[in-house]
């Protein structure tokens, strides 16, 4: 006696075509459809390779670590099929992405400033100091 059972697990629309088709198998989003003329709607965006790179590279102030948080709830969201929430999660870590990004170009906008100003300056007391041993006399090495 054979005591086996097959079960299909491929959805089963019955012909239909369109939105009241059956979503396909672990399918997070809603199902379109073929496409006739039926709008695909995207999957939101998490940003997180972003926000890794902003972790690793340029956390200012912690902001590419919270990015990164924001971007994991965006992603988790985004599989439990909860388009709103992880596009609101995706969105706030844009934000805080493009707020890190800012600040670390101003950052290193600003310390290189600084050192071209104060390698001028140090020039300038350089100079000003060979100056001085010049008019004064005072050649040490000679």
């Amino acid at each position: 006696m054979d005591s086996s059972v097959s079960i299909d697990l491929q959805p089963c629309d019955r012909g239909k075509v369109g939105p009241s088709a059956a979503a396909p198998p672990y399918s997070t989003y809603p199902y379109t459809g073929p496409a006739q003329g039926f709008p695909v709607q995207q999957p939101p965006r998490d940003f997180v390779l972003w926000s890794l790179f902003n972790t690793i590279f340029c956390n200012v102030c912690c902001l590419g670590f919270t990015a990164l948080a924001f971007s994991f709830k965006a992603r988790d969201r985004k599989v439990l099929g909860d388009a709103d929430g992880a596009g609101s999660y995706g969105k706030t870590a844009k934000c805080l992405n493009i707020v890190v990004l800012v600040l670390s170009l101003l950052t290193l906008v600003l310390i290189i400033i600084l050192f071209a100003t104060g390698a001028v300056a140090a020039s300038k007391v350089v100079q000003h100091d060979n100056q001085y041993r010049n008019n004064y006399g005072m050649n040490y090495g000679n």
